[in-house]
């Protein structure tokens, strides 16, 4: 009679055991990298597909409660000028400079754009913003004015163009462009 319990434990451990592996096995936690950067929470692999939570697919992410979800990335362009030249690389120190944005495929309203620069530590500068108002614009320009950045430290600056859904709601990157500065 013992070992006909021990019989009956031993296959249900082993079922339970075999379900366990194959679930893991059709729920594979990943590592998931964007743009050169780890994502922080990561993906899973289900079914040979691979998901990523959607605030990693960069944009404005709204979720209205009731099964809908929009990701509202427009096309943008940035361009910076030093003087009349258009540039990519900075060597340290300081630099008059200006952005030009051009934003198209804006499918939303947004209340407001700005410009920042993030430097190699990861320290914001806000450059300028715009409140947009009540206003629908698919597709226009956002130039910055003529403004003074130092160039501290050599590594990459990020020139981010951000938009802002709502007017209660915070700024989210939705585009940019890296500088690179010298020694």
């Amino acid at each position: 009679m013992r070992w006909k319990k021990i019989a009956v434990c031993l296959v249900v451990f082993s079922l339970m055991g075999g379900s366990l592996l194959f679930a893991d096995a059709v729920n594979q936690k990943i590592r998931v990298w964007s743009n050169g950067k780890e994502v922080a929470d990561g993906g899973y692999l289900i079914d040979g597909k691979a998901y990523i939570p959607a605030r990693e697919a960069g944009g404005v992410v709204n979720w209205d409660g009731s099964g809908k979800l929009s990701i509202l990335k427009p096309n943008v362009h940035i361009v910076l000028f030093k003087g009349d030249n258009v540039f990519g690389n900075v060597n340290v120190g300081k630099l008059k400079i200006k952005v030009l944005t051009q934003v198209d495929s804006l499918t939303e309203e947004v209340a407001a754009v700005k410009v920042a620069i993030t430097d190699p530590s990861g320290s914001v500068k806000d450059i300028q913003s715009q409140d947009l108002g009540s206003s629908k614009k698919e597709d226009f320009w956002f130039p910055t004015s003529e403004f003074t950045y130092d160039f501290k430290d050599a590594g990459k600056y990020r020139v981010g163009f951000y938009i802002k859904p709502s007017k209660g709601s915070d700024y989210v990157l939705v585009s940019e462009k890296v500088i690179t500065a010298l020694d």
